[in-house]
């Protein structure tokens, strides 16, 4: 293929497209430069479909290169570029839920898209230009991408709304939005604010959309002009006789089981029984190759008629009402050695998130193109297997726990307080112990639960409630929205929109479809039934905790901050840390922090212990006093002309001879040892020479001394 380079205009800089150039053994390929950044952008398509799958295998990975912005690893030992950082995984996830609903229906093969940062300024981000990258490589391959899509960064700066803004301009914005667009609709969403009110949100994803819109029709025309044929692909159709089978002889009993059978369990045990039953029946009738169908025959029926109750009966199971939430069980402090607990129940899904309190150095130190930075405030989400009554030897977080986890984080950060107020490390973790859907929501409000009860001074608490959507594919215009969405509704549904926020606006949006795109009117009526529903939920919070407590868990270290001159902080570290240590050992202190700017935070289980620190530090960085007196100092040596004493911690002086005693003193060693405590007054400072002049004339001496 021989290279072209595209351009639009975008901002104050120009988009550049080049393709034909690098990676010509994809299927497609494409680089794209906005400033000085440069992603290239891969697609690939396996030759056959993927065996024994009912889903598409689409495999986005996003691959940040420390070369890219001139970096070497700092790890002394692993120089090369390892898994992805969160997130990378999180953009990587936003890429995917972008483009998986744009492939067709049964389509098998396996796809990898791979987005490389080539090259970063530190100024154009990245991750946006990635995704559109993997966006045009689809498109311009012959893969069956039914794009082309473009995704863009809306910020919120003094309430006007930036696209794509810098690194440094997304620091002053209070909106964080990612919204992702076809030519006609939107796709994808992601978010995180700063409590913005719904009208503000619903105007931030019509701004980005239009923007998009005008991205993906440039590359409609770059496709126009060097796409490849699209492959020709119709999804196999199921076994009639399979279909007719299980609809004639089991969508009664299905119907039963979803709205009579009260647990989750149950319903999918009976869902497994009917569909080994019907391969039972069938094997004499069906090939042994088409049976594998049954399950995905039941499946759909499943789907089916939950979708069909919704549009046409106002039906969900359990018998409740569109925008009706699940019973809520709610309790905090539940643990008695955590520093906060909370216990969040909806309806079947269980989340027991804990908070613990760390000293400023437990901060996460983050590695990546951009450079390192530190992270005060993080959340892990746990789904073992056996929340949904399962076995795995799969144990270790995997992209949706760190994309869930992420999103619980991305709700509580606008309420967390200053660090200059409360500058303790914070680790919140939740345990999903029950799964009926929703599981991220749950960890967001049992975050909020166990802040509070730790006695973190959050401003506010935070709620999510995840929505659904049900539409009629004939009939568009027939839908219902749903509000706290569970599991056999998110499978068998149309979206899945999470809000978090407070009483007084949206901290936390993330949205994904199984549609091709959704019209502006959804987004607000999901909205403000997502405001109702978290209203709701907020209520029943504040009904156990509803502020945090006014004191910190016993067992939550202590931190006492002070503050010290930058240029004295070598005093405090000392040579190789050795004074630094010495403190810590010899008063019981955890640890002390030190920044650049002379803030030091002490940590400490004890008061006292912290109490003794902090004087040891204060004399450590006191500028000495002409005339002071200076007590329990100890003689560091002994000289045929004086002695060496060091009055204060890190600094020494001379006694001299003659200022000894009053009397003449013809031998200093009969007089004082080394070791000796004595008492002096500072006579005089050599600032020339850095040297302190002491005498023990006329100054009391301890007794060991006299």
């Amino acid at each position: 293929m021989e290279p072209k380079t595209y351009t639009l205009p975008l901002g104050n800089k120009e988009f550049i497209v080049e393709t034909g150039k690098l990676a010509q053994l994809a299927n497609g390929s494409c680089t794209v430069r906005y400033g000085d950044t440069v992603i290239l952008g891969t697609a690939v398509m396996s030759k056959e479909p993927r065996e024994g799958v009912d889903f598409l295998p689409l495999m986005v990975n996003y691959q940040e290169k420390m070369y890219a912005s001139g970096l070497i690893k700092s790890s002394r030992f692993v120089k090369r570029e390892t898994r992805p950082s969160d997130d990378k995984v999180l953009m990587a996830r936003v890429a995917d839920r972008t483009y998986r609903p744009l492939f067709p229906k049964g389509f098998h093969n396996d796809i990898q898209v791979m987005l490389t940062t080539l090259s970063y300024d530190r100024e154009n981000e990245h991750d946006m230009i990635a995704t559109i990258a993997g966006s045009i490589a689809l498109s311009i391959s012959d893969i069956p991408f039914e794009g082309p899509t473009a995704t863009v960064r809306v910020g919120l700066i003094n309430g006007e709304f930036v696209l794509n803004p810098t690194a440094e301009a997304r620091t002053r914005s209070d909106l964080d939005l990612i919204v992702s667009s076809d030519s006609n609709h939107v796709i994808m969403i992601e978010a995180g604010a700063n409590e913005v009110t719904e009208e503000k949100m619903l105007e931030a994803i019509d701004f980005g959309k239009k923007w998009g819109q005008k991205i993906a029709r440039f590359i409609k025309d770059i496709q126009k002009e060097v796409g490849k044929p699209k492959i020709e692909f119709t999804a196999e159709p199921k076994n009639e006789s399979i279909v007719n089978y299980v609809n004639e002889n089991y969508a009664d009993k299905i119907l039963d089981a979803l709205y009579h059978k009260t647990g989750k369990l149950d319903r999918y045990t009976y869902f497994k029984e009917v569909a080994k039953e019907a391969k039972e029946a069938l094997k004499d009738t069906v090939e042994e190759a088409d049976l594998m169908q049954v399950n995905e025959v039941v499946d759909k029926l499943v789907k089916d008629i939950v979708r069909k109750n919704i549009l046409e009966n106002n039906k969900r199971i359990g018998g409740r009402k569109m925008d009706e939430i699940r019973p809520l069980s709610i309790e905090a402090g539940i643990l008695p050695r955590t520093h906060g607990s909370g216990l969040f129940n909806r309806g079947e899904t269980q989340g027991l998130t804990t908070c613990t309190l760390g000293a400023p150095g437990d901060a996460q130190i983050l590695e990546g193109i951009e450079g390192e930075s530190k992270k005060t405030y993080f959340h892990h989400y746990n789904f073992p297997p056996y929340c949904v009554g399962e076995t795995s030897n799969r144990l270790m977080p995997g992209n949706r726990e760190i994309g869930h986890g992420c999103l619980a984080e991305r709700a509580i950060m606008p309420v967390l307080p200053k660090k200059e107020d409360f500058p303790y490390t914070i680790r919140t973790v939740t345990e999903i112990l029950a799964s009926s859907g929703s599981s991220s929501m749950a960890a967001t409000c049992g975050s909020s639960l166990a802040l509070m009860d730790a006695g973190v001074p959050i401003k506010k608490a935070v709620g999510g409630v995840a929505m659904g959507l049900m539409t009629d594919h004939e009939k568009p215009d027939n839908y219902r929205i749903l509000t706290d969405l569970q599991d056999e509704e998110d499978m068998g549904g149309d979206m899945d929109f999470k809000v978090t926020g407070t009483r007084d606006g949206i901290t936390a949006i993330q949205m994904d479809i199984k549609l091709k795109g959704l019209p502006h009117h959804i987004f607000e009526e999901a909205l403000a039934a997502a405001r109702k529903g978290r209203l709701h939920i907020l209520d029943e919070m504040d009904k156990v905790i509803s502020k945090p407590r006014p004191e910190l868990s016993e067992y939550a270290p202590r931190l006492l901050s002070m503050q010290v001159n930058p240029e004295k902080i070598r005093f405090i570290i000392g040579p190789g840390g050795e004074m630094i240590n010495r403190i810590i050992a010899e008063t019981g202190v955890q640890s002390i922090d030190i920044e650049d700017d002379g803030s030091v935070v002490i940590t400490s289980v004890n008061g006292e212990s912290a109490k003794k620190a902090e004087e040891w530090i204060k004399n450590l960085t006191a500028n000495p006093e002409v005339g002071k007196t200076y007590e329990n100092c100890k003689v560091t040596k002994v000289l045929e002309f004086g002695a060496i004493v060091e009055f204060m911690p890190g600094k020494e002086g001379m006694v001299h001879v003659s200022e000894i005693k009053d009397s003449f003193v013809k031998d200093v060693a009969t007089i004082i040892k080394e070791g000796q405590i004595v008492n002096v007054k500072l006579l005089a400072i050599d600032e020339a020479q850095g040297r302190f002049k002491l005498t023990m004339k006329g100054i009391k001496q301890p007794e060991a001394a006299a």
